[in-house]
């Protein structure tokens, strides 16, 4: 039997190997690593970010400010039962340098608390896209689902700045006592249940309303939610978020009052979730 002639085929490509290995015959061409139109040869990767591992959750918040957040937790008798709510009670986490979280929860004669804290770190699978990039995008994904108002500029507010002459000072008629100005505060009230709503039933402050945040770490917002529980005690639930470099932090701080009626206080809740995430933020240096 005639056997098939190999040869001369491995002989073409070894000399065409050979030939590549030393850069061509002299003819202009160019080897393919050296072509600049190559993808992924002259690419370079992206910056990673800022942080590489997450603080731990349950020791992140001091003694001190949970005393603050979580009335009744120092009168707490047993002292094993104190000591267990100060530790909190950390969210079962997969992988530590990716996502961690802490929750702590008292109850009191006059309410019950609770405070969750999240620390994620975002890393990004794509060369092209930065860490810091990538948790942009994810963080712009919470704000939208958050689903913030837009702001809104109440009527004195407008009056005060468009009308100079609408002072008490100015002896105008429409220059009334602040007390007794119809402009002083919006009419109507919020529904019940609308995280717009006040304690005294009357529509919050513009300062208050859910909304971005400019002075907390990259960007930031807050949400305060009051919920519609029909005829139990009202829960009021204020959510702060930020995002430093490629780590976002979420604060949920809730409280339902033990007395029908009653109804979280809005400006002080938010007040001491906000100085919170100003800590959170401080200790990871953003």
């Amino acid at each position: 039997m005639q056997r098939k002639a190999y040869v001369p085929g491995v002989a073409a490509c070894l000399a065409a190997l050979l030939a590549g290995c030393t850069g061509g015959s002299g003819d202009g061409a160019t080897s393919d690593d050296s072509n600049p139109g190559r993808p992924g040869v002259t690419t370079e990767a992206a910056e990673p970010g800022k942080y590489r591992t997450l603080p731990e959750p349950c020791g992140a918040v001091g003694d001190k400010t949970l005393d603050s957040l979580l009335p009744g937790i120092e009168e707490i008798p047993d002292e094993a039962q104190r000591d267990k709510a100060y530790k909190g009670e950390p969210t079962l986490a997969y992988d530590t340098d990716r996502k961690v979280g802490c929750r702590w929860k008292v109850e009191s004669a006059e309410a019950t608390n609770h405070l969750f804290v999240d620390f994620e770190r975002v890393v990004s699978y794509d060369n092209s896209v930065s860490d810091d990039s990538q948790a942009e995008q994810l963080f712009a994904k919470r704000v939208e689902a958050a689903d913030l108002p837009e702001p809104v500029v109440s009527e004195s507010a407008s009056s005060s700045s468009s009308s100079p002459s609408s002072s008490p000072e100015s002896g105008s008629p429409s220059g009334a006592s602040s007390s007794g100005s119809p402009s002083a505060t919006p009419s109507g009230s919020a529904p019940s249940g609308d995280a717009s709503s006040s304690p005294s039933g009357g529509a919050t402050p513009t300062d208050l309303q859910p909304r971005l945040l400019d002075d907390l770490g990259d960007e930031g917002y807050l949400d305060d939610e009051l919920s519609d529980s029909g005829s139990t005690a009202k829960q009021r639930t204020v959510t702060v978020a930020f995002r430093t470099s490629n780590v976002m932090v979420t604060i949920e701080y809730a409280e339902q009052s033990a007395t029908l009626g009653v109804v979280p206080d809005s400006e002080e809740m938010q007040d001491m979730a906000r100085k919170l995430a100003s800590q959170l933020a401080d200790s990871l240096g953003g």
